[in-house]
């Protein structure tokens, strides 16, 4: 029963918000686990019988749970270490001169809840610091003809913002080539590497983000959160636990 409520949950998830148009493996993996947790609580009788066919099958068994559980602690301590981190300190020492708003997927050509998120939040940075250029930084997502970064200066534009402070990177499919891209626009408009930036992305991004940031060559660099929608937070937070895995084995940071 406990397999069969638990799968239930997790698969009734990942099928919502698949069908909201929102589709990554923070979605796809819980949606999968949630699966096989239906189908072994309905073969469960099956399955027992063939555990105690063998000793060894019960250590298989065994050793299969246990390594799942091991999982689960350090996704657990990495959702708290991203719970107690979700900012850094914006720079004072001399004004900012530009404000980087990473993308984060636009379904059907829409800027989706979390980059509606992240732009509110670059709206405010932008009134804190009046002279800064904005770089909004976001390709096309697979299947659509869109930009996230046009559909990005749309909403900022609509909402005040002047349009020669934009500066649109429009090629980037990933946080490196965010912040790579935007560092090389952002020179052409005047705006050297060692000026003090601010990059605005979600709150469970943050760490990484400004990590690759001083990768990519920004010497005084900060990162500010915008918080992430509950109904999309654990799925969110699960998707950045396997990319800070695959940016460290990758040397993104």
């Amino acid at each position: 029963m406990g397999l069969a409520l638990s799968g239930a949950v997790l698969l009734s998830d990942a099928v919502a918000l698949i069908a909201m148009g929102l589709f990554n493996f923070g979605i796809v993996l819980p949606g999968c686990i949630g699966a096989s947790f239906l189908l072994l609580a309905w073969k469960w009788p099956r399955v027992a019988h063939w555990r105690a066919a063998s000793h060894r099958r019960q250590q298989l068994w065994q050793a299969a749970w246990i390594a799942f559980a091991l999982w689960l602690a350090t996704v657990a301590i990495f959702f708290i270490n991203i719970h107690r981190n979700t900012e850094a300190t914006i720079p004072v020492s001399s004004p900012v001169k530009a404000i980087i708003i990473l993308g984060s997927g636009t379904p059907n050509c829409v800027a989706s809840p979390t980059l509606v998120a992240r732009l509110d939040q670059g709206l405010k940075q932008a009134q804190l610091s009046p002279q800064a250029k904005i770089a909004v930084s976001g390709g096309q997502d697979f299947g659509l003809r869109c930009r996230e970064a046009d559909i990005m200066a749309d909403y900022l534009t609509a909402r005040g913002i002047a349009a020669d402070r934009l500066i649109r990177e429009g090629q980037s499919t990933s946080t490196e080539e965010n912040l790579v891209f935007s560092r090389r626009l952002l020179e052409e408009q005047g705006v050297a590497a060692t000026d003090p930036i601010v990059v605005v992305t979600s709150d469970f991004h943050v760490q990484r983000a400004v990590r690759i940031a001083r990768k990519a060559g920004f010497g005084e660099v900060a990162g500010v959160g915008a918080g992430t929608p509950l109904y999309l937070r654990y799925n969110a937070w699960l998707r950045e636990y396997f990319a800070a895995i695959s940016g460290w084995v990758f040397r993104e940071y």
